[in-house]
């Protein structure tokens, strides 16, 4: 997975129309401890009262007033010299702050201003002080760079060049003919696309060089390249920014500067993103033609240390270089080609998994050629005709027709299979066939189908490595690289320090849990993230009266009956309310899921109605899934979408074992998804939450899962859940929706419909959240918090001001003037950095699987130079090497101080229901990662989770694609409840 790096904006607080007036500080006080156990912000005041939003009281927000307050808040394209009120200062990009000795700007000190275009983010208010004080490693390189100018030059190939290898390969070729005549003897860093950097001036602001290039398959082709000076630049205001003087990150110079450091693995190795590949590095099998090659990643990143090169160690697929009939026969799990050819279903399969890979071909020896396959012929080679256009000696054979098969044979020798269909390459008009046994896979091309589970647990096995072994490793990568006797980054002054960066961390201690007091212990100490429910009972243990079984598996009846007395007794026995007797347990055949289903819940409703129960349809269904695996998708859809029932799945294998862990962990889910709570934060009961506990907040999560690589018609899910339960927030209500391909900006947080009676309804899933809010607490919301997974740096200003706008219209639109305080929070686990104990064999600081402890909290040194942004690796490891999460804060009204919002976030990590462990990002962005999940089963059923041949072989026309975005509505019932846990 690649780091992201992109632009970045700025936010500031400042309260909007409507709420109570209340002076900001333009510059935010240093972290200040507090009384109470978390250590957490000091005590706020009180919000004044503000009139109760009433569900029914609809308005239609003016986009010019919402418009103009987005635009007082965020103070976008203002200048210094402005007459609105000051903003606390954020400059951009995650990373980390200057050295000491640099004079970098303290958090929370008055920073310069930024330009009229830029965009900040709020600046760090301080560094936090809660914990035990730790240090640790991290896998960032401090880099450093002689502060000379760097000139860049715009590249133009004529004619165009879409290959970037062949780019590189030309630029290179240039050089070595034109480098000391015409370039000064200048080494120039490329960037593989359009930009030339130099690390002085050439003798020329403009120029064209002719070169005549030789192709592997002995074609030559003559290109045109123009190089123009575009700018040059110093590291002056790289150094003020990483100093914290400058508000505005110097993004070209960074840049500039990464490519140099990326020029020689580019030129080497296979380039994926960020990261470099190459079998040198190792590689292994994972089955059906696609093997796991390992690599490394490597980003310059502006840290609070100055500039640290990121390293981390990589895996991926890749094809098989083979021919192209032994990875057919593996793919699809074959020990010989069938003679009479691949089924249609088959050749679908291999279609897909083929469309878009190249290959080179070895009927001629001394000139193979390369092609690219856009699909595999319906028609065998002995049965697919085309009309020969060429002229050979003295007889001419145009016009006449031929099959494939046999104009082979008549050149280049009889095929052995002639009976398998073509590849086809080039476009429809003019289409190249080639059969497919002269064609060979072209290594080094990156497998980006969706990996199926045999693959993906290879893939996982390959690249994990415990913390020491990791870490030994990432050095072991830097030093075999020796970025300082590189001849590029000699070139440009820039060295490397190859050792791991040593900074300060600090534990954050784990939060008290509550359970309910007719348990043995009421009260829980998690202990290095973990704990389990002996002597426990939940806090809120859900009722369950109307509950039955339906068993699509092969096992017997007592079977599965027995499984459900223990089921019922573990519930009951954790403080559950469970019926021990079923309405029914129901046997059906896994042929028949979906009219099974239906006609089970049929039967319920009537059973329940004879028993003249206070439910009118069942509170739960507990389903045996088939032995075979691939329904799970369906029965979800049918269940939430369309009879309104709670379901909870089981395997067949843990019915058999009936494992006591297992049924424990059932109930905890149980018990959620019928509205119960397993605990709470001790803090939460007795409302000592900073900026929490003293007026009603609600806590958002929200991300956005798109389709696998390759289908491209496939719509992605946005999910959005939020606490109903202050001051509790353990309940969370989910929504989803269905949102146009790869769009990460979330579509319907808030929207507005024109209905013929009504007029402009306003809705959206952040309005319904807050409508559901005020029904639970009967208050509304006087602080937001939002917690954002899955958005990368990039798309970090976009994010925040088209979701911040709609955040406020949600709010605005309920009442006029209805403005709460937000803070906005991006939740990143798709990055490389990694944190490693100090000492690998002190036992007291590591957890079991040798990661730093649970809880480690890091805000300093590898972190953003000025901006409000930290680590946590909140959870205890138990495979590999622990990633923590990392928080950036783009926009706070609330004003929190560094340690009360990471105890917050770290003690929200121990309430995610699902297990008794604490988790690895905040519940409620973890929450909405499933939702999100879960809706897409809605749509894709679990045709493309990989899981087999069989599961692959589904194309998608334009039809599927309009289909596919019509998401199934859930059920009111099923948003009352945490249906996804």
């Amino acid at each position: 997975m690649s780091g992201r790096d992109g632009q970045r904006g700025r936010g500031r607080g400042g309260r909007g129309r409507g709420t109570p007036a209340q002076e900001r500080n333009p510059q935010p006080s240093p972290s200040q401890g507090a009384p109470g156990r978390t250590g957490g912000a000091p005590p706020q005041p009180q919000p004044q009262p503000q009139p109760q939003v009433q569900p029914s009281d609809l308005r239609d927000p003016s986009d010019s007033t919402i418009s103009r307050e987005l635009g007082e808040r965020l103070q976008i394209g203002s200048s210094s010299g402005s007459s609105q009120a000051p903003v606390p200062a954020r400059p951009s990009q995650p990373t980390a702050a200057a050295t000491p000795e640099s004079g970098s700007a303290a958090p929370g000190s008055s920073l310069p201003p930024v330009s009229s275009k830029a965009l900040v983010f709020p600046s760090r208010p301080g560094f936090g002080t809660v914990g035990m004080k730790c240090r640790i490693r991290a896998n960032h390189f401090v880099v450093k760079a002689a502060a000379k100018n760097v000139f860049q030059y715009e590249i133009k190939i004529d004619p165009e060049v879409k290959s970037r290898a062949v780019s590189r390969a030309l630029m290179n070729k240039l050089i070595e003919q034109f480098g000391e005549s015409h370039l000064s003897g200048r080494l120039p860093a490329y960037d593989g696309r359009n930009i030339l950097y130099t690390a002085g001036p050439l003798p020329f602001s403009s120029n064209v060089f002719e070169l005549n290039f030789s192709y592997k398959d002995g074609r030559e082709k003559t290109y045109k390249v123009s190089i123009k000076f575009a700018k040059d630049f110093d590291l002056y205001s790289l150094i003020q920014f990483l100093q914290g003087r400058q508000r505005e990150c110097p993004y070209d110079t960074i840049t500039a500067l990464d490519v140099v450091l990326r020029e020689f693995p580019s030129q080497n190795y296979v380039t994926v993103s960020r990261s470099f590949f190459s079998p040198q590095f190792g590689s292994s099998p994972v089955g059906d033609g696609v093997e796991c090659w390992r690599g490394y990643f490597q980003s310059l990143r502006p840290t609070q240390l100055g500039l640290t090169l990121n390293v981390d160690l990589s895996a991926t697929s890749f094809y098989k270089s083979v021919n192209l009939i032994d990875f057919v026969l593996e793919y699809l799990n074959l020990q010989s080609v069938p003679p009479h050819g691949f089924q249609d279903r088959q050749r679908l399969q291999v279609q897909k998994a083929l469309k878009g890979v190249r290959v080179e071909t070895t009927h001629i020896k001394k000139m193979p050629r390369r092609y690219r396959i856009t699909a595999l012929t319906p028609l065998p080679a002995n049965k697919l005709m085309f009309t020969i256009d060429e002229v050979k000696g003295e007889t001419s054979s145009r016009g006449v027709e031929i099959s494939v098969a046999k104009y082979f044979k008549d050149n280049y020798g009889a095929l052995r299979f002639e009976f398998l269909p073509c590849i086809k390459a080039g476009n429809d008009s003019r289409p190249t066939y080639i059969p497919m046994e002269v064609c060979n896979i072209v290594g080094g091309q990156r497998y980006i189908k969706k990996l199926n589970e045999k693959q993906v647990t290879q893939i996982l096995r390959s690249a994990c490595q415990r913390p020491a072994d990791k870490e030994r490793s990432i050095i072991q990568l830097v030093k075999q690289n020796n970025y300082n006797l590189d001849k590029h980054a000699k070139e440009f002054s820039i060295t490397v320090d190859p050792n791991l960066t040593t900074i300060e961390a600090r534990v954050l201690p784990p939060p008290r849990l509550k359970y309910h007091d007719s348990g043995r212990e009421k009260m829980c100490h998690p202990s290095v993230g973990q704990w389990n429910m002996i002597n426990k009972r939940m806090v809120d243990g859900g009722s369950v009266d109307a509950w039955a079984c339906i068993n699509f598996s092969r096992l017997g009846g007592d079977a599965v009956e027995n499984f459900c007395r223990a089921l019922v007794s573990m519930c009951n026995n954790i403080g559950m309310s469970f019926n021990q007797n079923p309405v029914d347990v129901y046997s059906r055949p896994p042929s028949q899921i979906e009219n099974s289903l239906r006609e089970m819940h049929k039967q319920s409703v009537e059973a329940l109605k004879r028993m003249n129960a206070k439910h009118k349809q069942l509170q739960l269904l507990i389903i045996v899934l088939p032995d075979a695996s691939g329904l799970y998708g369906t029965i979800k859809r049918v269940c939430e979408t369309e009879l309104g029932i709670i379901s909870q799945c089981c395997k067949p294998k843990n019915i058999y074992k009936c494992n006591k862990q297992y049924l424990e962990n059932l109930s905890l889910k149980i018990n959620v998804k019928v509205g119960g709570r397993n605990t709470v934060l001790e803090d939460a009961l007795n409302k000592r939450i900073p900026l929490v506990s003293d007026a009603p907040t609600i806590i958002f999560g929200a991300d956005v899962t798109h389709p696998a690589p390759g289908e491209d018609s496939m719509c992605s899910i946005a999910a959005v859940v939020a606490s109903m339960d202050w001051p509790w927030v353990t309940k969370y209500r989910g929504l989803v929706s269905a949102q146009p391909h790869r769009q990460e900006i979330i579509e319907d947080l808030f929207k507005v419909d024109k209905d013929p009676q009504r007029g402009n309804v306003a809705g959206g899933m952040i309005r319904e959240l807050l409508v559901a809010f005020y029904k639970e607490t009967r208050t509304k919301p006087h602080r937001i918090i939002f917690y954002r997974d899955g958005v990368s740096e990039g798309q970090f200003k976009d994010v925040l001001l088209l979701e911040m706008d709609a955040i406020r219209k949600a709010c605005a639109s309920l009442q006029e003037g209805y403005l709460p305080p937000v803070t906005f929070v991006v939740v990143q686990k798709r990055h490389h950095t990694r944190l490693f104990p100090e000492n690998h064999n002190n036992r007291d600081m590591t957890d079991r699987s040798g990661n730093i402890l649970p809880g480690t909290i890091v805000d300093r040194a590898i972190c953003h130079p000025t901006e409000f942004d930290f680590f946590l690796c909140s959870h205890a490891g138990i495979q590999g090497t622990s990633r923590p999460a990392h928080y950036h804060v783009l926009y706070d009204e609330n004003k929190f101080t560094a340690d009360g919002l990471q105890v917050l976030t770290n003690n929200l990590c121990y309430t995610y229901a699902r297990c008794t462990r604490s988790v690895s990002i905040v519940p409620p962005a973890y929450y909405a990662h499933l939702a999100a999940f879960r809706a897409r089963y809605y749509i894709e059923g679990e045709s493309d989770s990989g899981s087999g041949p069989s599961a692959r072989g589904v194309t998608r026309d334009s039809s599927t694609a309009v289909a596919s975005s019509r998401l199934p509505t859930l059920m009111e019932n099923i948003k009352d409840v945490m249906f996804y846990c």
